[in-house]
């Protein structure tokens, strides 16, 4: 036979006052030490309760000053909590430099000396507005002819140029197409700052100092990290799934109109999730409010390269 918990607490404080009668009953379930042992217990766990002292200790912190903390870190990781400490005071917040390690510790997160290191994200997040990137793609005519696209995409805006097509992508042919960047960038207004591009074999030398004297500094990706370059990696994959694996192409002339003409639907129509659906040089119109408009939708579609490419607009 088991005993509950409150059984026991029963019979330890009822031990001094039940009737020898029951006192010999109570043998045959249980021996003397037992109830001894509970009543110990009991006495022990009032003691403890008594001893408890009423305030606890010190108030937890506000949740919206842990929430302020977190914010800083994230925002500035290179603050420690001493750091942090002075701006909760700058802003009126009175609270202990240990409530601020505090609320680090709790929630994971490293010393300063360990967050401060700048990761590839952060980097180009930063940086994207000076941030352009490069690539070559590789695509085959019918006639059996290897054609190379060189083209630039804008992190920011995700503009995309197309600099050119060849067969044979010399040094000469490279630095030509870039010193034609340089010029389109100043005629735009783009101050570009970086160019990410990786390490093929056909970017010569002389590309990083045609840059360097357009006060545009080079940065390599590392070695088969394409993810280095994503955004750069994306837009090839769009056009290979979107344009060249859909269409034919006879020779590189017709290469140079398909890829004006994708160039075009990029920037000018298809919708980025990067830019809140908007277009690098098309901005998201006002939502349509009217009832009746919404019944009465005319939309007509526009074929680009022969229907490889749709356009959807509203009839005027």
């Amino acid at each position: 036979m088991r005993f509950a918990p409150e059984d026991r607490a029963f019979l330890a404080a009822l031990l001094t006052s039940l009737p020898r009668e029951v006192l010999r009953r109570l043998r045959l379930l249980i021996r003397p030490d037992t109830v001894l042992r509970w009543h110990r217990d009991l006495m022990r766990r009032r003691h403890a309760r008594a001893c408890q002292p009423k305030r606890p200790g010190r108030p937890l912190t506000i949740r919206s000053i842990r929430a302020l903390v977190l914010r800083l870190v994230r925002e500035n990781p290179n603050w420690g909590y001493r750091r942090v400490h002075g701006e909760l005071a700058t802003l009126g917040i009175k609270v202990a430099p240990s409530t601020a390690w505090e609320t680090l510790k709790q929630a994971g997160l490293d010393p300063a000396p360990e967050r401060a290191s700048t990761a590839w994200g952060d980097f180009l997040r930063s940086q994207a507005d000076a941030l352009l990137a490069c690539d070559f793609i590789e695509t085959v005519t019918l006639s059996g002819q290897r054609q190379y696209v060189l083209a630039v995409i804008e992190h920011a805006a995700r503009r995309i140029q197309v600099l050119g097509t060849t067969a044979r992508p010399t040094a000469n042919w490279v630095v030509q197409a870039i010193r034609n960047l340089v010029m389109d960038l100043d005629d735009a207004g783009c101050r570009a700052g970086f160019l990410l591009r990786d390490r093929d074999g056909k970017f010569p030398a002389l590309m990083d100092e045609v840059l360097a004297e357009a006060d545009i500094t080079t940065v390599l990706t590392g070695v088969r990290m394409p993810r280095m370059n994503s955004i750069m990696e994306r837009w090839v994959q769009s056009c290979r799934h979107e344009l060249l694996d859909r269409c034919l192409v006879w020779n590189e002339r017709h290469l140079q109109h398909a890829l004006r003409a994708y160039e075009r639907f990029y920037n000018q129509h298809r919708a980025h999730q990067a830019l809140n659906q908007a277009a690098p040089l098309r901005p998201v119109p006002d939502p349509i409010t009217d009832p009746e408009r919404i019944i009465d939708l005319n939309v007509r579609r526009r074929d680009r390269l022969g229907g490889v490419l749709h356009e959807y607009s509203h009839a005027a």
